[in-house]
């Protein structure tokens, strides 16, 4: 492979500048360090670099020593998105628990308690709050993420969100712009289609942006989706349409705007991830995020080199590579401020989380529903988890119910043959039943069939959106399927 740029001249350093990578380990690779000697000025970081939150310290310290004012970025969302608890299930409820409850104040403090345990670890910028209009019931990607479907409960919280990140010292990365709520394909596979008119968009898509920019997000993540009423030809990522002319001038945004990832399909696929690199910086983004799926050095040379070569060749002007770069650099300096102690005025609420997850439970009864005592036989009918929450985090009731209930029995069970199968694996044991997003898959409705006609008293959990009407003799939705949220169902179960 033939590399274009070798020297730290400003150029080469501002195309280090603007990328966001990833890699892999818990402790930082050389190739990450000489990087970030040479320009890199941010790094991403997945479940695959934390182990505990003492390891994350000194590694985020490792990276400190090599670049003071580093922007060390993470997907932490709380809820079924959490990197810091990938292996044990969030101590948040997520988003749309949040919303569900309608406590601004409470959504505040959930971000800051979250945002000072990632402060805490040396992390200074989030890729949350997801902002998308959850106007679609079956888009596969968003759901639980968002805070609802109506576009001011979500644009109010999105605000309260950002103000409480944020006043951690952490900067909020609001998501995913134009709104990626109205969405029935998963961008990590294939392009979105977002066919409405401009009044929608900027009557339900737009208004939490334009809520999260009055309330001072320091960040914001493009959406790699085609909406042909802003732009017929390119997706957002790639616009100068959508980043430039709506985000910058007619919103009036001026903090630092980030890709999503650009090994998603919906980019690697149709252009590739150095020209879509190169196209993104164009249309206006600062920030390219590659930190998923691709975490080596040569993804960062290859970008790098694309960018330098896009210059080179005009296809890309200086100036504006130059803005990006600088962007970056004073979203770094920012995260530097020394601030306050986060306080809600008094003592720091360490168990916030679970207050949110409790409040947020919805319980339907049936009538002369009788208790449930003594061992239970829990069966998880579980779909296929999304790449952005991902299948290694733990989800469901059974590990909490233990706690509170010991002597259960588990099982997990896929498909239209899932009742039967969980019948015959419960034998004459009570049944919790815990299910996410019902109405998007017929097996698992079918499988709820089977179930409730042989033994109508067992206990559904739903831990999606609770789309579907409630049935069962007790019915408990969680609107997320985070560790407390599965905590706050068991507590429900065993206390009646």
């Amino acid at each position: 492979m033939t590399t274009l740029a070798t020297g730290t001249d400003t150029l080469t350093r501002d195309a280090l500048t603007v990328l966001q990578p990833g890699f892999t380990g818990t402790t930082a690779p050389d190739w990450l360090l000489r990087r970030l000697g040479e320009g890199l000025a941010s790094v991403g970081l997945f479940g695959r670099n934390i182990a505990t939150p003492g390891q994350l310290a000194a590694l985020t310290a490792q990276l400190r020593a090599e670049c003071g004012d580093i922007l060390v970025a993470i997907d932490e969302e709380g809820g079924d998105v959490t990197r810091l608890e990938v292996r044990t299930g969030s101590s948040f409820p997520g988003n749309h628990a949040l919303g569900a409850v309608d406590d601004l104040a409470l959504t505040r403090d959930v971000a800051s308690e979250l945002g000072r345990r990632l402060a805490e670890c040396g992390v200074n910028l989030n890729w949350a709050p997801s902002a998308d209009v959850n106007a679609n019931p079956d888009n596969p990607v968003i759901g639980v993420r968002s805070f609802g479907a109506d576009p001011s409960l979500v644009a109010r919280h999105t605000a309260a969100y950002v103000e409480g990140m944020q006043s951690a010292g952490v900067a909020a990365c609001t998501k995913h712009f134009p709104g990626h709520g109205d969405t029935g394909v998963d961008s990590h596979h294939d392009m979105p289609r977002i066919d409405v008119g401009l009044d929608v968009l900027h009557a339900r898509d737009l208004a939490p942006f334009r809520a999260a920019i009055e309330a001072g997000s320091r960040a914001v993540m493009s959406a790699h989706i085609l909406v042909p009423a802003l732009d017929p030809d390119r997706p957002a990522t790639l616009s100068r349409r959508i980043l430039t002319g709506l985000l910058r001038e007619e919103l009036g945004y001026d903090g630092l705007i980030v890709t999503d990832g650009m090994e998603m399909q919906a980019i690697s696929a149709t252009y590739g991830i150095e020209r879509g690199s190169v196209l993104a910086i164009a249309a206006g983004a600062d920030a390219i995020c590659v930190g998923g799926g691709l975490a080596d050095d040569e993804t960062v040379t290859r970008l790098r080199d694309a960018l330098v070569s896009a210059v080179r060749a005009g296809e890309l002007s200086e100036e504006r590579l130059a803005d990006a770069a600088a962007r970056v650099r004073e979203l770094a300096q920012w995260t530097a401020l020394p601030r306050a102690a986060v306080s809600s005025g008094g003592a720091v609420d360490t168990e916030v989380g679970l207050v949110a997850a409790r409040r947020a439970v919805r319980v339907t009864r049936g009538e002369h529903t009788p208790p449930v005592t003594g061992p239970v036989h829990v069966a998880a009918f579980s779909p296929v988890a999304n790449i952005a929450v991902g299948d290694e985090t733990p989800w469901g009731v059974a590990a909490e119910l233990e706690r509170l209930l010991p002597g259960i029995t588990t099982g997990s069970y896929t498909g239209p043959d899932a009742g039967t199968a969980a019948l015959a694996a419960a034998g004459d044991r009570r049944i919790v039943t815990v299910v996410r997003d019902e109405h998007r898959h017929a097996w698992m409705s079918t499988a709820l069939d089977t179930l409730l006609a042989a033994r109508p008293d067992t206990v559904i959990v739903e831990m999606g959106v609770p789309q579907a009407p409630p049935r069962g003799a007790v019915h408990i939705a969680t609107h997320g399927a985070a560790r407390v949220c599965g905590l706050a169902a068991a507590e429900v179960i065993v206390g009646g």
